[in-house]
């Protein structure tokens, strides 16, 4: 006796139902259960690392920090993508050998970039 393609189908759609909705339905539960049912004011009452909030939450940062991060996460992931190609750089093909090239002259080239334009000087 061989089940019905579509009977994998309808067991795999509703896994794939269950598995979000019961934790869903357990959280629910859990509060409707468990939580106090007013909370006051030191419960709604902003709070971070033991001290009270004092003035404006918002900021202002020079905008050449916003830069550093974005140049260091730009080649903090370049680099990653260089760790394959060193751990396997003698089976290397000429093609891959060509591609990390350019590869790293482009990277070389944002480098160059960075630095031309002044956005790597820490003291402006």
């Amino acid at each position: 006796m061989n089940p019905s393609p579509y009977f994998f189908l309808v067991i795999f759609i509703g896994v794939a139902l269950v598995f979000p909705i019961v934790p869903l339905v357990l959280a629910w539960m859990w509060r409707k259960f468990f939580q106090p049912p007013k909370p006051g004011a030191a419960k709604n009452a902003t709070y971070e690392c033991g001290v009270e909030s004092l003035g404006d939450a918002q900021v202002q940062f020079q905008s050449q920090f916003y830069l550093y991060a974005i140049i260091f996460l730009i080649f903090d992931v370049e680099s990653i993508f260089l760790i394959p190609f060193a751990v396997a750089f003698t089976g290397l093909t000429i093609g891959a050998f060509v591609a990390i090239l350019i590869f790293l002259f482009l990277l070389l080239e944002g480098l160059v970039w960075a630095w031309s334009k002044g956005c790597l000087n820490w003291a402006k």
